[in-house]
């Protein structure tokens, strides 16, 4: 559900790439440098530069690096689409394997308690995914794309293959909450920002055919679970599960980096770190990975706590909708069809709210994440009230909908709040900020159903964060204004509003071998 974060931050690599090359290198090209450096093998780097990286000539002048738009491009696109489809498709098609699970543990024992416990597998797993983000964002810049990518691949791999071997819940916690979500974290992140490498003309093509691609993954996947789940059990489920991870690992690798590296930049930041004392070598690091200065923007902040307030009931429905139509309408041949109806449609969200988005203006389009959020926040409350199974797929039909408009646009408004150098890491601070809302919801709504032995109060719930926040997200462009506002009526302050220059933001995400100016 995230293609539009994708070419966004491809594009702010690019940008950031953009950047290094007007400055240019210190002291002339080595004699016969005529030919361009190419970074080869995992520790080259994957970067986000669409149209990134620096082009020698002889005379040591740097030039924009120009992507192939498409080449060996298209295998890297098929492979992101296989990597969205096949991890996304997994964690929102964990509605049917809660169902799973309760009845490998034994409904019969009756625990109070069980729709509570069981909620956590879940909600692990998707929130690891968020919680991972800033430090993901960490290793590709290190370790490249492809190196990152497939490490997570096989760590998800193995979290998969590892819950077919055990029926303890306790265990599931580490084996698919935590290895699973964390390997999907490591997994997906990169797929994010290698497409830029190809693509700069055609990304939102590239962007699209990932988005449509994944859907033909995610949309089926409920279906085969509730058919293969019924034949086969539970454990085999997860040892099918995995082949699609196992196959993702040798995917990972065709994220072959093609940015050239800096390699004179990096000589001179060693240099500068070797004349400072091992403290102020530390703090230089730290401040270059873990940058915080996206906090100091008051509209930024705001944005933040808004999104992180709006998602504490996101995971809900994709959770209990299956189990409340299967007790509400006693529907159990049809209910994998409420799955597939969000999948679809989010897809279908996706593609169409990218181009709504880029039609409008500066950070009025954070109003479409508003409406998007508090359409989402009723839709949720109003699932009770359905009186048949067709009007809770209705529901599901436009939950779908609001599910891809706000997610897609999510990354433009990054990029509106905080500019193109700070962008990548304020979507992985928002991602970070996600994850503790995200894995706390659906437990609270398995503790409600339990309580009030029924799924009401779990969607009542799971509807008022998501209005609450996107009322906070409202307040954003009014801030927005009033300080440009401020900055018009005080010339005297505009040199000092200028944003500065961030270290973070001049290491080009996914290029290992790139070192920022310190």
């Amino acid at each position: 559900m995230w293609d539009r974060l994708r070419g966004s931050r491809a594009a702010g690599g690019g940008r950031s790439a953009a950047a290094m090359a007007q400055r240019g290198e210190k002291g002339p090209a080595a004699a016969g440098e005529g030919e361009p450096r190419t970074g080869t093998g995992a520790g080259a780097g994957a970067g986000t530069g669409a149209g990134a990286g620096a082009e020698r000539g002889a005379s040591g002048a740097a030039a924009p690096f120009q992507p192939p738009e498409g080449g060996f491009g298209w295998v890297v696109v098929f492979a992101a689409a296989w990597c969205n489809g096949s991890i996304f498709g997994i964690h929102n098609s964990f509605g049917i394997l809660y169902m799973m699970l309760q009845s490998d543990l034994g409904e019969g024992e009756k625990d109070p308690a069980l729709e509570f416990k069981t909620a956590w597998v879940g909600s692990l797993a998707m929130g690891m995914i968020f919680f991972c983000s800033p430090i993901v964002s960490i290793f590709t810049d290190r370790i490249g794309c492809r190196t990152t990518a497939a490490s997570g691949a096989a760590i998800a791999f193995v979290g998969l293959l590892s819950s077919s071997f055990t029926k303890s819940l306790e265990v599931r916690y580490f084996t698919y909450g935590i290895l699973f979500g964390c390997g999907s974290s490591f997994a997906f992140q990169p797929s994010l920002v290698i497409l830029g490498h190809y693509f700069k003309r055609r990304l939102g093509l590239a962007n699209g055919i990932v988005a449509g691609g994944s859907c033909l993954i995610s949309v089926p996947l409920p279906f085969f679970l509730k058919m293969v789940g019924k034949a086969i059990g539970l454990a085999h489920t997860f040892q099918v599960l995995s082949a699609l991870m196992l196959i993702q690992i040798f995917l990972s690798l065709t994220y072959r980096p093609i940015l050239p590296p800096s390699c004179d930049s990096q000589q001179d930041g060693q240099d500068k770190l070797g004349s400072r004392s091992m403290r102020q070598q530390c703090w230089s690091q730290t401040r270059k990975y873990f940058n915080l200065r996206v906090f100091r923007r008051k509209t930024y902040r705001i944005w933040a706590f808004g999104i992180a307030t709006a998602v504490l009931g996101y995971l809900v429905p994709y959770m209990n909708l299956v189990k409340y139509v299967e007790k509400r309408f006693q529907e159990t041949k049809k209910d994998w069809i409420l799955l597939v109806c969000l999948g679809a449609m989010s897809g279908l969200g996706r593609l169409v709210s990218g181009r709504i988005g880029d039609c409008i203006p500066g950070l009025k389009k954070i109003y479409l994440q508003v409406a998007s959020f508090v359409l989402l926040g009723i839709l949720c409350m109003m699932i009770p009230q359905c009186r048949g199974f067709e009007g809770v797929i209705v529901i599901c039909l436009f939950l779908g909908l609001c599910d891809g408009f706000f997610t897609t646009i999510m990354a433009p408004i990054a990029f509106e709040l905080v500019g193109p150098m700070q962008a990548s890491q304020a979507i992985g601070y928002l991602m970070g900020l996600m994850a503790v809302p995200m894995t706390a919801g659906t437990p609270i709504a398995g503790y409600l159903n339990d309580y009030f032995e029924n799924y009401d109060a779990a969607f009542y719930f799971a509807g008022v964060p998501p209005i609450i926040g996107g009322l906070v997200l409202a307040v954003v462009p009014l801030v927005h204004q009033r300080m440009l506002k401020k900055q018009r009526l005080d010339s005297g302050k505009d040199k000092m509003l200028v944003s500065e220059a961030v270290v973070n933001g001049e290491l080009l995400p996914g290029c290992p071998a790139s070192e920022a100016h310190m």
